[in-house]
């Protein structure tokens, strides 16, 4: 089905995006380090088509919610219903465009989270003096370690199936890592081989120093989250009381606001307003979580 989509999207729109294809080339480097196996071009093209797609979509819908609900609104119907598809067809675009950037920083961020402890591991395996490939295949092995564990899975298979030698195959591996502390302990140990350095000594170091600097990440996060916490009361619990309040009181003075009943509009803050901001807090302190 993917193909399908990809072809499609590629015959309507492969000389649009052949002419201003250079505007994209930002999201080039994280659609590398996003592992989403898809070239620039075919990946641009199924954006357009999607966006295309919702905004037909888009407009079918909101033409039937608006027939069905009979709801007065000051704009014409006609202009209403476009404005919303281009909405929604543009947050389609935009979303998509910076998908691979997300998908980039959540393995950034999740590589960071595990590297102190996979370094710590890797330690302690260096110690029994066994090669270095065979420590990058033992913590491949465990899915424990998150994202660090696929890479080093790809570094064994550019070594057991491509045949590079094991500096090469972290070289061809640094290319897709979007972690730069990952990043510096690869090239330190890239260094170290090549220097004939010690490489138990350098485990152990990198080792303490990132698990020095997780625990000076964590420390930092507690103050924020009890930051966040004060937050949240002031503007997501007072302030929706106090609009709610505020509501009850004018529907005695004034039922009605811009053409909108206050029961009406009560009803939108309480059951959708407020759980959706509810949801946005949520997955705010979700992905700074993410950066301990």
């Amino acid at each position: 089905m993917k193909h399908y989509i990809m072809s499609f999207a590629t015959l309507i729109f492969d000389k649009l995006i052949y002419k201003y294809s250079s505007n994209f080339n930002f999201i080039k480097k994280d659609l590398l380090m996003s592992n989403m196996k898809i070239n620039f071009k075919s990946y641009i093209n199924c954006v357009f088509l999607l966006s295309l797609i919702s905004f037909i979509i888009s407009i079918i819908i909101t033409s039937i919610i608006f027939f069905i609900s009979n709801i007065n609104i000051l704009i014409p119907l006609p202009i209403m219903i476009i404005l919303i598809s281009i909405l929604i067809s543009s947050s389609t675009f935009i979303s998509l465009i910076y998908y691979p950037t997300q998908k980039v920083n959540k393995i950034r961020k999740n590589i960071e989270l595990n590297l102190p402890f996979a370094l710590n591991y890797m330690n302690a395996i260096s110690e029994s003096g066994i090669p270095p490939h065979l420590i990058f295949k033992l913590i491949g092995k465990f899915d424990d370690f998150g994202e660090i564990s696929k890479k080093m899975r790809e570094i064994i298979r550019n070594i057991e199936f491509f045949g590079l030698d094991e500096l090469t195959a972290v070289r061809e591996v640094l290319k897709k890592i979007p972690s730069k502390d990952f990043k510096q302990i690869l090239i330190g140990f890239i260094t170290t081989i090549e220097s004939g350095g010690n490489l138990n000594l350098f485990f152990k170091k990198s080792a303490e120093k990132s698990l020095f600097d997780w625990k000076i990440k964590r420390e930092k996060f507690l103050q924020q989250l009890s930051t966040y916490t004060e937050l949240y009361i002031g503007i997501f619990i007072a302030a929706p009381l106090f609009l709610i309040s505020l509501l009850a009181i004018m529907s005695f003075i004034q039922p009605n606001i811009a053409g909108f009943d206050i029961i009406t509009i009560t009803k939108i803050s309480i059951y959708g307003i407020i759980p959706l901001i509810n949801l946005i807090f949520l997955f705010f302190i979700r992905e700074v979580n993410l950066d301990i």
